[in-house]
């Protein structure tokens, strides 16, 4: 997993910071499996009772915070089990989906990104919705995934001048990553396109369509 950092957040959370977003990613899969494994009882004759107080894990981009009840855990012996968790962990069944989101490439900065990376509008297109996105963490807004593991060609800058309003459903690109707003903000994203699919509804268990760790074609 790399090297970490663990610091202790109130009496009943605490952060783990990592060197990046790959170490950071695999991290969460692999608390979230043993957490998952715990949860569903003895995997293959073994129990992770250490795992079994952890109430929520929350990826960041270089940091992931893990909630647990300190009646059932001891903070002592969890931040060991993470430092001791390794790839192979990463391999225990966890519930994660794959999201397929329609997208109208019509956003206002398609061209604009096209002609920075020296590509067509259509080849922009087929290179976003022709590879699968990994859903890295949440943030900025309820319902807003950041995306990542797309086509290499994607690296772009945010706007120099960001817009005051950006609709909900739009679909835009910064950096690395991609993202859908969930609804009308302001943002710096470069904006390719737009979808109806609602990134949150409070109605849904959970609200958000985009879990950490699920796949997302467009």
């Amino acid at each position: 997993m790399g090297d970490m950092r663990i610091l202790p957040m109130g009496q009943s959370a605490m952060l783990v910071e990592l060197d990046g977003l790959d170490a950071a990613m695999a991290l969460f899969a692999a608390i979230e499996a043993r957490r998952t494994a715990e949860i569903a009882g003895p995997h293959d004759g073994v129990r992770y009772d250490v795992f079994a107080g952890v109430r929520e894990v929350v990826p960041a981009a270089r940091t992931v915070l893990v909630r647990f009840d300190p009646l059932l855990t001891d903070r002592g012996a969890l931040s060991a089990a993470v430092r001791g968790l390794t790839d192979a962990d990463v391999s225990v069944e966890r519930t994660t989906k794959d999201v397929t989101v329609p997208v109208m490439y019509d956003g206002e900065d398609l061209q604009s990104v096209a002609d920075l990376l020296g590509v067509s509008a259509q080849e922009i297109v087929a290179r976003h919705a022709g590879h699968a996105w990994r859903a890295a963490f949440g943030g900025f807004a309820p319902g807003f995934t950041y995306l990542t593991g797309g086509d290499p060609i994607f690296d772009v800058p945010r706007r120099a001048d960001p817009r005051l309003e950006v609709p909900a459903g739009a679909v835009g690109l910064a950096g690395t990553f991609s993202g859908v707003y969930p609804r009308q903000s302001s943002g710096g994203w470069q904006l390719i396109g737009t979808t109806d699919t609602p990134m949150w509804d409070e109605h849904r268990t959970p609200p958000a369509l985009i879990q950490p760790g699920d796949i997302v074609h467009f």
